[in-house]
C-alpha cells in the first residue's frame, strides 16, 4: 500500500517559546524524526515534539484503521490499536537509514491491528496458526473479489496466499470461531424455537445403561440370599429390618451382608 505525502501527513507548527529550547516544527517528516533523534532523552520539550509527531501522523493511523471497519468492532477500538502502533513505529524508527517512514509505519501499524483481531475477537480460540490464516483469507476474498469481479473460488484463495485447498478449508474453519451463535437465537422456518431448545440433554437412564449392563454379570457371583436381599432392599423398597423379620436374621446381620454385597460390587466393577 502506497501513501502520499497529503494522504498521510499534516501540517503542524509549534511556537518558539521562551523556554521550549526547540525551533519551529518542520513539515518534512524526515527532519521531524531527525530532530526527535537529535533530542537528548532528558530533553524537556522531547515529549512535546514525540506527541507533535504522532499527531502529525495520525491520519495515517485512521486510514489503515477504516480499512477493517465493518468486522464487528467499534470504530474507536480500531482507531486506538492503530494509534498504538503507529507510537510504536514512531519509537523505532530510524531515520538515518534512509528508509521512508510511511513504509515502516504501515505494516507496523497493520499487524497490531491483525494482532488484536487475531488475542481479543475470537468468541472461541482456535490455534494461531488458524487465527492467522483466516485473517489471511478474508483478506485474500475482499481482494479477489475486487480483482476478479466475482466470489473467489477455494482453489484462486489457495493460488493468492501460496496454500493448498485443503489449508484454506481448515482456515474457513477457524473464522466459523470468530463469532457465536446466541442460543437464544431463533431458529426453525417459523422462527418459534430458540438455538438452545434444540440442544441435547443428559439422559440420566442413557448414562445408567452401561453400569446395568455390567452390573448383570457382577450380581450372579452373589449367593441366592445375598441377591434376595439386595432385590428386597433396593427394589422392594424394604427396611433392613423388615428384610430381616422375613429371611429370619436380625436387622444387624441384614445390614453386613448388604455391606458386603455392595463392596464386592464395587470392586468388580472398578476392576472391569
Amino acid at each position: 500500500m502506497t501513501l502520499t505525502s497529503s494522504e498521510a501527513t499534516v501540517r503542524v507548527t509549534q511556537s518558539r517559546g521562551p523556554s521550549s529550547g526547540y525551533r519551529q516544527v518542520p513539515d518534512s517528516a524526515n527532519e521531524l524524526f531527525q530532530e526527535l533523534a537529535a533530542m537528548p532523552a532528558g530533553h524537556p520539550a522531547r515529549a512535546r515534539l514525540r506527541d507533535r509527531t504522532i499527531e502529525a501522523w495520525l491520519p495515517l493511523a485512521r486510514l489503515l484503521a477504516r480499512r477493517y471497519g465493518g468486522r464487528g468492532e467499534p470504530a474507536e477500538d480500531l482507531l486506538q490499536t492503530a494509534t498504538i502502533g503507529l507510537i510504536k513505529a514512531i519509537d523505532r524508527y530510524d531515520a538515518d537509514r534512509g528508509a521512508d517512514f510511511a513504509g515502516f509505519a504501515v505494516p507496523t501499524i497493520l499487524g497490531e491491528i491483525r494482532r488484536h483481531f487475531r488475542d481479543q475477537t475470537w468468541s472461541v480460540r482456535p490455534p494461531r496458526r488458524l487465527q492467522e490464516r483466516g485473517l489471511a483469507i478474508t483478506e485474500a476474498n475482499k481482494t479477489l473479489s475486487q480483482t476478479l469481479g466475482r466470489s473467489p473460488t477455494t482453489e484462486d484463495v489457495a493460488a493468492h496466499l501460496g496454500i493448498s485447498e485443503e489449508e484454506v478449508l481448515e482456515g474457513f474453519e477457524g473464522i466459523r470461531a470468530y463469532s457465536a451463535t446466541s442460543l437464544s437465537a431463533r431458529v426453525g422456518a417459523d422462527g418459534d424455537t430458540e438455538l438452545g431448545d434444540t440442544l441435547g440433554s443428559d439422559d440420566h437412564d442413557l448414562a445408567l445403561a452401561e453400569l446395568r449392563i455390567a452390573l448383570g454379570p457382577a450380581l450372579a457371583t452373589l449367593d441366592e440370599r445375598t441377591r434376595t436381599i439386595l432385590t428386597l432392599r433396593f427394589y422392594g423398597d424394604l427396611t433392613q429390618a423388615e428384610i430381616g423379620e422375613r429371611i429370619g436374621v436380625s436387622q444387624m446381620h441384614v445390614s453386613r451382608i448388604i455391606h458386603r454385597a455392595l463392596q464386592s460390587l464395587r470392586d468388580q466393577l472398578n476392576a472391569g
